[in-house]
Parts: structure tokens; C-alpha cells; sequence
């Protein structure tokens, strides 16, 4: 069965050596370490619930190194819930036990198997099922589907409590199987594509090896009612297959979508998929190939591009969005500093790093990769929106005339701006009305920032200034304290933030009259605050400063 990479949870470094022996056994897989108590953890995660929670809801395959019991008393408020149920296993801190718990249909027997082989020991199999016929036949392998789950569930009973049965059809991973068989009995496991009812006699198995091929904007229902017209099961269907000129159908992905098959893109010249092909009477063409199709070896997918924002740099504080989208990714572009932030990456993905200067080019690679059928991932800091690549990919797009550019599923996934990573450090000194600026003039003109700034500056907006200042650039920031220093008293509250969100930051209070350029690097960022912004001091040391809500008049 198709899965995931797993999830490898630990809470200490007692756990790492087998987390890492469990992780050869899964090399796509990420090793989750509780903060400040593991060190050489891939991820780091700060509450061990949500966490774990959290990838259950993400239907991804969760191997925990603790007591079984913490795990189910974990996950228990998840239970109840319908939705997917993924592998969920739990293994001694010592590699002397892997118990699976949950997932049954979703394959955590074969994981707890696996992980076994890879510890060198016996797996804690409970299934009766499992235990008596040596597999699972609610859970099919590759290429198979199961037709009624409850159907499922009373045949294999009734098999456990004595019956014997035969095989109809062809069903080759049950050659090895401990099945009681009698050709002469009354229950049967039914391999076919033949659309058939369901009987309480009958295990349905469908392979997956029929095609859709369309050439216009089909509805579910209506492909559907072409199975249907062939006399052929849903279940079976393997994927749709599309032509290139509906890239950007969106009707044609919901309705795969409905189908719960995938979508695949082929060009007119295309070899032909083996199979044996009829038109059906609403213009569709059907074919039914001779065993299991492998949806992968046909065509290519839409294309994806994600420009992704990490925020700040440190991990627990990046987008879970960003975090998937990262997983699922086959391309990463960016400047080398970023990516480097954003991994570590399996080794089947390809990084692509450049200058932090050739974020056109950047952009243009993104989207020729992207039209392959590649999921692509484009790297920011902060947000992606602010002073970054979502900027710079819109405009590649929106001078392209190449409309399988302008099909590739695109989309910006936020993170937390550096100006925003920084404010939250000291307090809220953006808590009114502010204005984000970059004092950098390489792509606008010097006499537009010290028009802007003099106007903010007059507008009372506390200020943030990105690219403060750079040793090509050693002036604009007195300068621009200067402008700004016409309208605010010198007492006015300056935060200083450098490299907040990574290792070694530092956060500086202090004032309008009191800062100085040479207090500012490039990787400080810079908060300025209005006439109503105040500062007191915290407890454990140093400064809060916040900006009220109200203006003038305090309510």
C-alpha cells in the first residue's frame, strides 16, 4: 500500500539511536525531537499532544518512541472522529518492542513487520485476522481496492469462525497466504473490474486497472455514468487521463477529485497506454488494461509552485502548511541561506540555490520545472509577500505568454515576517497603524524613500525598516533617521531585532535621540515607533513596548 513518509516522535535522547536505526528502514522519514531535551532531531516541536495530534489529522504514519499509553491517551479526542486513520505505532525507547495500534486498513501491521526486520525482533501483531491467514484482506495490496468495508468485516469473521473459501479471479499477493480454500465453498474473495453487487457471501476486491481518457471539461457524474455504460466498477477506475490543453480545468480536478482518482496530463503524440479502448456513447474513451495500472507511469501531473515564507528561521514557528508543502516538494529554489533554513530534505529532492541577486531567474527555473509535472517549492524568509519571491514569480508570470506557465497550480503560503517575528519580541510597537518600508535602493530610486519616509514619518505611523543598511548602502540610515527624527521626539521608543527567530539573536531597546547607524547591520531590523508608543521595563530584564490601540485621546 501507497503511504507517506512516517513521522519518528521522541521525547529524549535516550531514543535517538533507535529513532535513527527505524529512519534506515524509512529514509524519507523526519526524525520530531522534543525542544532542549534532544539533540540531532531532523524537526523540533515544542508540545508533544498537538504535535502528534496534529500529524494523526495530517493522515501521516506516526512511529512514537514512548509507552503505548501515552500515545492512545494522546490521540483518544481524535478517535471518535470519521476521517482517515494512519499508521500509528509505538516502539520501546531500547528497540525491544513495536507495537502497532492504530490503521489497521491503513497497513500498520506490514510497518510494524518492517520496523521488526530493521530492529531484529518480533512485532507485537494482535489482528486475529492477521495472525491466522498471514495478511489482511481488508487492506489489498497496490493497485487493488476493497469494495464494502462492513461487508469485509462479517466475511473475514465468518472465515475465523470456520468457514473455508475460494478465489475468483486473479489475486496473486494470496498465493502465500494461510487461506482455509475449498473450491466448493460457500464464501468467495471476487477479483474483477466487473461492476458487480455486493453479496454477504462475497469479499469484492477491484484491480485498478481501468482508464478515463477525456478530451473536453467532464463532470464526475457524467464519468461515472460511463463506467457504468461499460458495466465496469468505480473502484476499478485507475485515473483520468487529460489532454495538455486542460492543464488549468478546474472542473476536470474536482471531479477526479470527487472520483478520489488522480489526474493525469498526456500530449497529443503520447504512446498509447496498453490497454484495450472503446468509445462510449457520450464522446469518452474507456480502456481496460490487463492488470493494475501504475497512474505514475502515465503522462505527468499538473505542475505545482508554492512560494513558501518560513518566517523567522526557527522551526516551531513556521506554517504547518509549509511544512507539508516542503515534504511533498521534488524542487526547492532559493537563496543558499534559506534553504539551507528550510531543510533537512530527503535525498530524492533537488535543491537549486542561488544569488539572493537572480530572483527573476529564480522564478523563470521555478516555472520550467514546474511545467514538467514537478512539485515545485520557492524559499522566502519572512513572509514571501513582503520585500521577497511572491512578488518576483507574479511578475515572470504576468510577462509570460507560455500558457502552460499560466497552468501550473500556483500558490503563496504565508509565513511570519521578520518586522512582525521582531514586534512580537518586544511587545506590540506595531499595535496601531504602521508602515513597513525597505531602505534598500537598488530597485527604487533613494528620492522615493525619503518621500516616503518623510510622509509616514508626518502620517505619526511607527515604522519598520527592512535593508536598514549594507556596506554598499552606509548612509541611508542616518539619513533616514534624520527624516523621520523632523517629526517624532527623541524619546520615541527604537527596537532593534537581529536575526530574531535563529540562533544568537538579540533584541535592543532604546531611542529615537540614542540610536546610531553603526548599532544596525543588515540582518537587524529596525522598529520605529509613533508618538503614542510606549516603553516600561519587564521583570526578567530589558524592555516591553507596545503602541495602545487608541490615538490621542486616551479612552
Amino acid at each position: 500500500m501507497s503511504r507517506s513518509a512516517p513521522a519518528i516522535v521522541i521525547l529524549g535522547n535516550g531514543s535517538l539511536n533507535t529513532a535513527r536505526r527505524i529512519q534506515q528502514c524509512y529514509p524519507q522519514a523526519k526524525i520530531h525531537g522534543l525542544t532542549e531535551r534532544v539533540d540531532g532531531a531532523d524537526l523540533t516541536y515544542s508540545d508533544f499532544g498537538a504535535t502528534v495530534r496534529q500529524l494523526y489529522q495530517h493522515d501521516t504514519p506516526i512511529i512514537v518512541l514512548c509507552a503505548a499509553g501515552i500515545v492512545i491517551r494522546t490521540l483518544a479526542p481524535l478517535l471518535l472522529e470519521k476521517g482517515a486513520e494512519p499508521p500509528v505505532l509505538a516502539v520501546a525507547e531500547d528497540a525491544s518492542a513495536v507495537v502497532p495500534l492504530l490503521g489497521g486498513l491503513g497497513g500498520v501491521n506490514d510497518m510494524a513487520r518492517e520496523i521488526a526486520a530493521c530492529l531484529s525482533i518480533e512485532p507485537a501483531i494482535t489482528t486475529s485476522g492477521e495472525l491466522r491467514f498471514g495478511t489482511c484482506l481488508l487492506n489489498p495490496p497496490a493497485g487493488y481496492a476493497l469494495g464494502d468495508l462492513e461487508l469485509g468485516k462479517r466475511f473475514v469473521s465468518d472465515l475465523l469462525a470456520g468457514e473455508s473459501v475460494r478465489i475468483e479471479g486473479d489475486a496473486p499477493w494470496l498465493a502465500k497466504a494461510q487461506l482455509p480454500e475449498d473450491q466448493q465453498a460457500r464464501l468467495a474473495i471476487h477479483v474483477s473490474s466487473a461492476a458487480r453487487e455486493p453479496a454477504v457471501d462475497e469479499l469484492l476486491i477491484y484491480p485498478r486497472n481501468v482508464l478515463l481518457r477525456v478530451a473536453y471539461e467532464v463532470s464526475a457524474h457524467a464519468m461515472r455514468d460511463a463506467l457504468q455504460e461499460a458495466k465496469l466498477a468505480w473502484q476499478s477506475l485507475a485515473c483520468v487521463v487529460a489532454d495538455d490543453s486542460l492543464l488549468a480545468s478546474a472542473g476536470l480536478r474536482d471531479a477526479a477529485r470527487e472520483l478520489g482518482v488522480p489526474l493525469r496530463f498526456v500530449s497529443a503524440d503520447a504512446p498509447e497506454v496498453s490497454a484495450v479502448w472503446r468509445q462510449l456513447s457520450n464522446g469518452l474513451t474507456l480502456g481496460v488494461a490487463a492488470a493494475p495500472v501504475d497512474p505514475q507511469q502515465i503522462g505527468r501531473p499538473r505542475g505545482r509552485l508554492a512560494v513558501i515564507g518560513l518566517g523567522p528561521g526557527a522551526a516551531d514557528l513556521m506554517a504547518p502548511a509549509v511544512k507539508a508543502e516542503l515534504a511533498k516538494a521534488n524542487d526547492v529554489l532559493g537563496y543558499e541561506t534559506y534553504v539551507r533554513m528550510a531543510g533537512p530534505f530527503r535525498t530524492d529532492q533537488v535543491l537549486h540555490c542561488t544569488d539572493n541577486r537572480e530572483e527573476m531567474q529564480r522564478a523563470r527555473h521555478a516555472f520550467e520545472l514546474a511545467v514538467q509535472g514537478r512539485s515545485v517549492v520557492v524559499v522566502s524568509s519572512g513572509d514571501p509577500g513582503v520585500f521577497a519571491m511572491a512578488a518576483a514569480v507574479l511578475e515572470a508570470l504576468h510577462a509570460s505568454t507560455d500558457p502552460l506557465w499560466h497552468s501550473v497550480d500556483l500558490e503563496m503560503l504565508p509565513g511570519i515576517s521578520a518586522s512582525l517575528a521582531t514586534a512580537a519580541q518586544a511587545g506590540a510597537p506595531l499595535g496601531h497603524d504602521f508602515c513597513v518600508m525597505s531602505l534598500s535602493d537598488n530597485l527604487k530610486p533613494w528620492s522615493i524613500i525619503e518621500k516616503r519616509l518623510d510622509l509616514a514619518s508626518e502620517a505619526d505611523l511607527a515604522l519598520a525598516f527592512y535593508n536598514p543598511i549594507s556596506r554598499s548602502r552606509p548612509w541611508q540610515l542616518g539619513r533616514a533617521l534624520e527624516i523621520v527624527a523632523r517629526h517624532r521626539a527623541p524619546h520615541t521608543p527604537v527596537v532593534l531585532g537581529r536575526d530574531i527567530g535563529r540562533p544568537g539573536q538579540t533584541l535592543r531597546t532604546t531611542t529615537l535621540g540614542e540610536v546610531t547607524p553603526d548599532q544596525v547591520d543588515m540582518r537587524t531590523m529596525v522598529l520605529i515607533g509613533s508618538s503614542t508608543t510606549c516603553s516600561f521595563p519587564r521583570a526578567e530584564g530589558g524592555d516591553w513596548v507596545y503602541t495602545p490601540r487608541w490615538y490621542g485621546e486616551k479612552p
